[in-house]
């Protein structure tokens, strides 16, 4: 909504010299979005003044029409004799009044005038256009003026050149701003000064001698009011103070009748429609339409109609789409050339009856934006006498003594508040007298003390229950003046061991190298097709989206790794060639069997059992983490060569994941899409698949277009977080020193290592503090079919020096366990 100044001053007398920009600064404090104020005429300098075309002399020889003219500026000169100017516009002739800029004036875009030789001739000055003066973008013809002004006059101030209008961005809820009327109420308020309501108007009482209406369907149209202008005259035209008052809020102007319209409603908020009572046939009616009815709107396009569109009918069908846009049959046109009796409709309709007739028919317009917020349901009887008063005024017409006003009875809405509940969502004291007396300032009628019973007023249909209230007295009050207080939370509370272990996690990813990112949680088919999972891969099943951000990825995630690798390669594209990303969030594993979600109830809290049955509806979300590597994870310098990311990094970042659960991760060799079936670890934590990790396959790296030797990591979070087994516990630090013994062992190349470790930890008791393989040697020496594992175990006791004859009888025992479970010989013997 664009509200010009100077309009604005007409209902509230703000103080002297107060700028556009302070009463921006008072309504947004106010909870009103005003985006900009523009300073219309900013740069325009005169003299600009009305001058009188005496004589026209056409230019030949040119590839375009050029009228040299004598103009008749008055004293503006300070000679008196014509102006000669040249002139390309051709929308003009001699005797019309112009708009005329002298030599020394200065046009918007500092575009400055002088006496210069153009087209043989001298040309001193300037003939405008409404575009040059910045008031419209209407570059077709030079302004002509009504013949009543005078030569000489500043058409500076006759054109009201000279303004600031502000920009207002109207939310949802504040239907009532799409008004100059609600913009000088919150203005009133925001000053604290009185309000002249332009609704406040003498109406006549209705009678049985207006035009008759009929409305069949009283919930889509609760009130309908038809007054009817006759003898207007069709060569009226619209007085300037009109049209600039509409260009200044963006609209622009047609004919008198259109023009007068618009007008009530850019002040009242009340859209309204007139007709051209020689085209109407018969009684006009309100009703749904049949289905398959056509009608053409104004804008010439025929519509099919829906069963539930709300139309305006006379007796020959539809002549309207009730609160969206009139139809062409009994319009006025342009020019209301052939109009000298109207019928003027001002009516509330329901506002989601108009909202969904806009959008089914993809039409929107200023009565439809108005409508479907909710318009004052008690402002059409003064909307139709505003505009009959501008009719007669203006048009010289006359006003029919007949009234027609029905009417569905309805009862004021009433809110019942504790006087004190806005200081309870606000955290302070505003104390009765202050909340009574801003919802008295925002319309409202209040009754009570200590419980108050507030009467809502029509223009806010936003207002439904206590909180609504409370906010108005809060932001009247002035959000800037809420005390800022801290949240109090009882001893004993804080972080959940979950939310603490993803700290953790994350913490320790990021210390090892990882950059964490969040990429999009939305999947389609063809990711999974490029991570080549089997057509009846679980993570294929997933929920779809109704309205997905893009049509070829409507599912929600089941795995982290698609979007995890297009952010790898995003970045590798751009010249990052060393990446090492992670990333935990939520996965979606439907199963296909949940239930329908209820319906959750508007007017009360949901019960336990609902809010269980709409859990039950939700698929699995447990929480993941992932990470993926690509190029080198040491780079080269000085230090030494460096060495490239590899499945083992992948498989250390899982083993960081667990080391921050105290937990052991146990690897065994796995083959799982989308790794390289033989650089594949399946992740195990008490015998429990948690995850994988290894390098991508060479299929999918190349259909990713990823680097070589991309490797991955994936594990649920949530499976570590159950297996931890409560609180993590600080590590005891011991005085005493450890003792390394070092064992190589030498097995079958089918036995994984994790069963020679387990049986090394079963096997060395409770002296063993850690064990860590660090060489794996295969070769002629051990002989074919087999592989030399090299172990490093550290022994300590907890409350005395270990002698080394207890080191190697734990390290003895621990072999002996190895070598019964899985055959293994210590190297050498």
């Amino acid at each position: 909504m664009r509200a010009p100044l100077s309009w604005l001053r007409e209902y509230v007398d703000l103080p002297a010299g107060t700028t556009g920009s302070d009463v921006q600064e008072r309504l947004v404090a106010a909870g009103l979005e005003v985006e900009r104020v523009e300073r219309l005429g900013a740069g325009l300098a005169g003299p600009l003044v009305v001058g009188e075309v005496l004589a026209i002399e056409e230019l030949s020889g040119f590839k375009k029409p050029i009228r040299f003219c004598q103009v008749d500026v008055g004293k503006a000169n300070g000679t008196g004799e014509p102006q000669n100017i040249v002139c390309g516009a051709t929308n003009f002739r001699v005797g019309d009044k112009v708009v005329v800029i002298l030599p020394g004036g200065v046009l918007p875009g500092d575009f400055r005038i002088s006496a210069r030789k153009t087209y043989g001739k001298t040309s001193e000055g300037m003939i405008c256009s409404a575009r040059e003066l910045g008031m419209g973008d209407d570059h077709d013809g030079i302004i002509v003026l009504p013949p009543e002004h005078e030569v000489g006059t500043d058409a500076i101030e006759l054109l009201e050149l000279v303004d600031e209008v502000l920009d207002i961005a109207v939310t949802p809820d504040r239907g009532y701003c799409l008004s100059m009327r609600g913009i000088a109420r919150e203005t009133a308020t925001a000053y604290g000064l009185p309000l002249r309501d332009p609704a406040l108007l003498d109406v006549p009482t209705p009678n049985a001698h207006g035009y008759p209406v009929e409305v069949a369907d009283p919930i889509g149209c609760t009130r309908f009011t038809a007054r009817t202008v006759t003898n207007v005259d069709p060569d009226a035209v619209s007085p300037l103070w009109l049209q600039r008052r509409l260009q200044k809020a963006g609209m622009r102007p047609i004919s008198l009748a259109v023009d007068v319209t618009n007008y009530v409603m850019l002040e009242l908020g009340q859209p309204l429609h007139a007709y051209d009572r020689s085209r109407v046939k018969g009684t006009i009616g309100v009703r749904r339409a049949a289905q398959g009815e056509k009608l053409t709107t104004l804008d010439g396009t025929q519509r099919t109609l829906d069963a539930e569109d709300l139309v305006i009918t006379d007796d020959s069908g539809p002549i309207g789409l009730a609160g969206v846009m009139g139809g062409a049959h009994t319009e006025i046109d342009d020019t209301g050339a052939t109009t000298t009796e109207i019928v003027v409709e001002a009516a509330h309709f329901d506002p989601v009856a108009v909202a969904r007739t806009s959008r089914r028919h993809k039409l929107s317009s200023e009565a439809a934006k108005r409508f479907e917020r909710g318009t004052d349901p008690l402002t059409t009887s003064a909307a139709a006498q505003r505009t009959v008063d501008l009719l007669v005024l203006l048009a010289g017409g006359t006003a029919e003594a007949g009234v027609t006003e029905v009417i569905t009875p309805s009862a004021p809405h009433t809110i019942a508040i504790p006087a004190d509940h806005p200081d309870r969502v606000a955290g302070t004291s505003y104390g009765r007298e202050t909340v009574v007396r801003r919802l008295q300032q925002v319309g409202c009628d209040v009754y009570g003390s200590d419980e108050l019973v507030v009467t809502v007023p029509s223009w806010r249909p936003d207002l439904r229950d206590p909180n609504d209230l409370a906010e108005e007295v809060i932001r009247l009050e002035g959000y800037e003046n809420l005390p800022s207080t801290l949240p109090k939370p009882p001893s004993g509370h804080g972080l959940t061991e979950g939310q603490l272990l993803r700290r953790r996690v994350g913490r320790a990813l990021a210390g090892a190298g990882y950059v964490e990112v969040q990429a999009y949680p939305f999947v389609g088919e063809a990711s999974f097709d490029q991570l080549a999972l089997d057509k009846d891969d679980p993570r294929r099943r997933t929920v779809r989206l109704v309205n997905p951000l893009s049509d070829e990825e409507p599912g929600l995630r089941t795995t982290l790794l698609p979007g995890l690798l297009a952010t790898l390669r995003r970045n590798e594209g751009r010249g990052a060639h060393d990446l090492a990303l992670f990333e935990t969030g939520l996965v979606f594993l439907p199963t296909g069997d949940e239930p329908l979600p209820p319906k959750l109830p508007v007017d009360r809290r949901p019960t336990a059992e609902e809010i269980a049955a709409l859990d039950a509806a939700l698929p699995h979300q447990p929480r993941h983490v992932a990470v993926v590597l690509a190029g080198s994870r040491e780079p080269a310098g000085w230090w030494g060569k460096g060495y490239g990311a590899s499945w083992a990094d992948a498989v250390e970042a899982a083993r960081t994941v667990a080391r921050e659960a105290d937990l052991e991760l146990t690897v065994r060799q796995a083959q799982f899409a989308p790794w390289h079936p033989g650089r594949c670890a399946a992740l195990h934590v008490n015998d429990q698949l948690v995850g994988h990790a290894g390098e991508l396959h060479p299929r999918v790296i190349k259909a990713l277009s990823l680097p070589e030797r991309t490797s991955a990591m994936e594990l649920d979070l949530d499976l570590v977080e159950r297996a931890k087994g409560g609180p993590l516990r600080a590590p005891r630090v011991s005085t005493f020193p450890v003792a390394t013994q070092d064992v190589a062992l030498v097995v079958d190349t089918g036995v994984a290592a994790a069963e020679v470790e387990a049986a090394l930890r079963d096997g060395a008791g409770e002296l063993l503090e850690s064990l860590r393989l660090f060489d794996v040697f295969t070769g002629e020496q051990i002989g074919e079919g087999r592989k030399s594992l090299a172990y490093a175990l550290r022994f300590r006791a907890p409350d005395r020096t270990l002698t080394a004859e207890e080191a190697s009888a734990a390290r003895d025992a621990a072999v002996e366990r190895a070598a019964e479970r899985t055959g293994a010989v210590l190297r050498g013997v």
